[in-house]
């Protein structure tokens, strides 16, 4: 697994936009914030010329998205690249990304959501780690959370031990100025299927739920080639559900089984759902007891925080994870080999 070199002060930080853009004037207050942000911070970031484009939930066409990636892969100052915001659109551009650039030049390429169209060809594909957990537009409220420290931190390579948060957003505020933080209501509790304590260590992979079921089983989909080059660490698998229903949710899941996906798998964590819909009266629980991953005989976490309900832990998609759950509080800690 390639890491590459983690980021300095005064060091460039693409934000381009391979998935949606915004028109919305609270948006592009957000963006202009979390420029403010990273630059108080001592980093010089470079914004997509597409940022403030939006067309049918477009940034630009497909092509200028990714000739814009590929010009950030290849630019040497730039140290870093945070995706600028999420989407549906983003698998549309892949066609187009010239990866051997970014394996030739790596660096980090971290995003959420949608974004994950790009992080998991990298990291499943081409063996270089990514980080998942925050889009830029994430760093513009006026109120920050612990996770976007941690993200910032992760970045910086001076935080590598991670703890899950204490409080966690059930609604949405209601946008008024575009800067509004997290509406932190709810305790957080990560749970297990079998409601016994976890402790597992293996290689990471993972990211959204629905843009991993997109790309399963196309040519950007490496997860085979993954799984057998680190078989002997053994794989954890991370997804975050933003719209699945339930009954989508198991049909994915047994997809993935017949993929091979699951074969040296030693544990997955699933964050809370973004939209607990079901058809049949499932709640989450249920939806996953249910699934093939009863026939897996692994731990099984859920609730945890990698998630739409924000706030969401950053995690580095390839990195070996050792990863502690008990009493509803739970540890993740990086390992970079």
């Amino acid at each position: 697994m390639q890491y590459p070199k983690f980021i300095e002060k005064n060091n460039y930080i693409g934000v381009p936009t391979p998935s949606e853009g915004s028109k919305n004037e609270k948006k592009k207050a957000k963006y202009q914030n979390a420029k403010k942000y990273w630059e108080k911070l001592g980093y010089k970031p470079i914004l997509s010329k597409n940022l403030y484009k939006n067309i049918r939930g477009r940034s630009a066409p497909k092509e200028s998205r990714a000739k814009e990636i590929n010009e950030m892969f290849q630019d040497e100052k730039i140290e870093a690249m945070i995706c600028a915001a999420g989407g549906d659109f983003l698998v549309e551009i892949l066609p187009y990304i010239n990866f051997e650039i970014l394996v030739n030049n790596p660096k980090w390429v971290a995003g959420f959501s949608d974004s994950t169209g790009l992080l998991y060809p990298i990291t499943s594909k081409y063996d270089i780690a990514t980080i998942y957990g925050n889009n830029f537009s994430s760093f513009g409220a006026e109120k920050l959370y612990k996770n976007h420290k941690d993200f910032q931190e992760l970045l910086e390579g001076q935080k590598l031990t991670l703890e899950s948060y204490d409080l966690y957003e059930e609604k949405w505020k209601e946008e008024i100025t575009g800067l509004e933080g997290y509406n932190l209501t709810e305790k957080v509790y990560w749970k297990t299927l079998d409601e016994k304590e976890v402790d597992i260590e293996g290689r990471l992979l993972g990211g959204n739920l629905e843009v991993i079921s997109i790309l399963s089983g196309t040519k950007y989909d490496g997860t085979k080639e993954f799984n057998e080059k680190y078989k002997n660490d053994g794989i954890i698998w991370f997804f975050d559900n933003f719209a699945l229903s339930m009954e989508e949710v198991i049909n994915t899941l047994w997809k993935f089984k017949e993929l091979d996906y699951f074969k040296y798998t030693k544990g997955i964590i699933f964050g809370r759902f973004g939209m607990e819909r079901s058809y049949n009266d499932y709640n989450v629980k249920e939806c996953l007891e249910d699934s093939v991953l009863n026939e897996l005989k692994i731990p099984i976490i859920y609730d945890s925080d990698i998630s739409h309900k924000a706030p969401c832990m950053p995690i580095i998609n390839g990195s070996i994870a050792h990863i502690k759950c008990q009493n509803g509080k739970a540890t993740i800690k990086y390992k970079l080999q």
